[in-house]
């Protein structure tokens, strides 16, 4: 586990979950209680099986609330991210954290061939990198224990 890792090595880590995604005509109401109902922060906007934007907290915050969009009568679309950034599964733990940080958000949804296969979100990257730096502090201090037996 390692920043150099494959971003597809996290997505298997994260095991089988379903794509949560809400359409472009739905209200963004009903987008706030589904991101409720499975604690999530950020739903993928999928029309006609293909990613068209992504509508977060912050979106909702932002462009919804402070702008006196209600929620039962905005549509998703009128307040979501468009276009989306992701990246394929190719593409590292170290690259995905650096777009994430310079862009200022915290999912990035993983494509292949346009196929959503997944989302990552900042934190999962962060759980990456702790758990791999964990392995190394312990392998390091099995080698030390067993170098200098006390």
């Amino acid at each position: 586990m390692s920043i150099s890792d494959k971003i597809g090595l996290v997505l298997k880590s994260k095991g089988e979950s379903s794509i949560l995604s809400i359409a472009p005509e739905q209200s963004v109401y009903e987008a706030i209680k589904m991101m409720a109902e499975y604690n999530i922060g950020a739903l993928l906007v999928i029309s006609n099986e293909r990613l068209v934007g992504i509508l977060s907290e912050r979106d909702y915050a932002r462009k919804g609330v402070l702008m006196g969009h209600p929620s039962k009568e905005t549509e998703v679309h009128q307040i979501m991210t468009s276009p989306v950034l992701f990246v394929s599964p190719d593409h590292t733990v170290d690259e995905c954290m650096t777009l994430m940080t310079e862009h200022h958000f915290r999912h990035l949804p993983v494509l292949q061939d346009d196929k959503v296969l997944g989302v990552v979100s900042i934190g999962d990257l962060v759980k990456w990198v702790i758990s791999g730096q964990a392995q190394h502090i312990q392998a390091l201090e099995g080698y030390i224990s067993a170098a200098y037996p006390g």
